[in-house]
């Protein structure tokens, strides 16, 4: 494992089932349409920080010029290779987002999906994506809204001390602005519902949670924290 990470209980350790939680995520692209209203990326250098298995790199393929995905796990490091094997233009590199393995000011687009960024503590790595976004480019970073949705509600019964107006506070005082958002986790079956709830709660929350939660769908508050550059 590289030196200083902290291993994801999900992804790491059931990549095959997060699979099929990013497959169930955002079916409307309410992130992404919004952060290509803020800074598109078409023709641009994107940074996928944290990419794990490079779920999101094909779609930032599309039409970015350059794609690189930074992923701490050498396992998952794997996978996003074979995933993006035969498209040009992407690159996946094994680091940290304490010490990305990017030259300085050659990204226009830095992305970091639920991976790293809590608010205090991960200073280090806003000071390396302020080193390698160039002038006029903008980073993003999606984390989780505690404080309202039905997901908010679980995620505060998993970590009930999480405060997060000191999140929300650490990120306006280093200069970020965050953005709402309402998105969707949106299962093709109850089983696949069930299944990326219990690896994303531990047993008694997740079996609290779908005694009392029918169907497949749930609504999920995310923010998107971002700046420019």
């Amino acid at each position: 494992m590289t030196s200083g990470v902290v291993p994801s209980p999900n992804i790491w350790r059931h990549p095959v089932l997060y699979e099929v939680e990013n497959r169930a995520v955002d079916p409307e692209g309410v992130l992404e349409a919004t952060m290509r209203s803020i800074r598109d990326w078409h023709g641009g250098t994107v940074l996928d920080v944290g990419c794990g298995s490079g779920f999101h790199l094909p779609r930032f393929a599309a039409d970015a010029a350059r794609v690189v995905g930074v992923e701490p796990h050498p396992p998952l490091t794997e996978r996003a290779r074979r995933r993006v094997r035969g498209l040009s233009g992407v690159d996946v590199r094994t680091g940290t987002a304490q010490r990305l393995p990017v030259a300085d000011a050659t990204v226009d687009v830095a992305h970091a999906r639920w991976a790293y960024f809590f608010g205090p503590g991960c200073e280090p790595g806003l000071r390396e994506l302020s080193r390698v976004v160039r002038r006029g480019g903008a980073a993003f970073v999606i984390d989780n809204d505690a404080t309202r949705s039905t997901f908010g509600a679980w995620f505060r019964q998993e970590l009930p001390r999480y405060d997060a107006a000191a999140v929300e506070r650490f990120w306006a005082r280093n200069g970020w602005t965050r953005t709402p958002l309402t998105i969707r986790w949106a299962c093709a079956t109850r089983a696949d519902l069930e299944a990326i709830v219990r690896i994303e709660f531990s047993p008694a929350v997740a079996d609290r949670i779908l005694a009392g939660h029918d169907g497949v769908e749930v609504d999920y508050a995310v923010n998107l924290f971002w700046r420019t550059f």
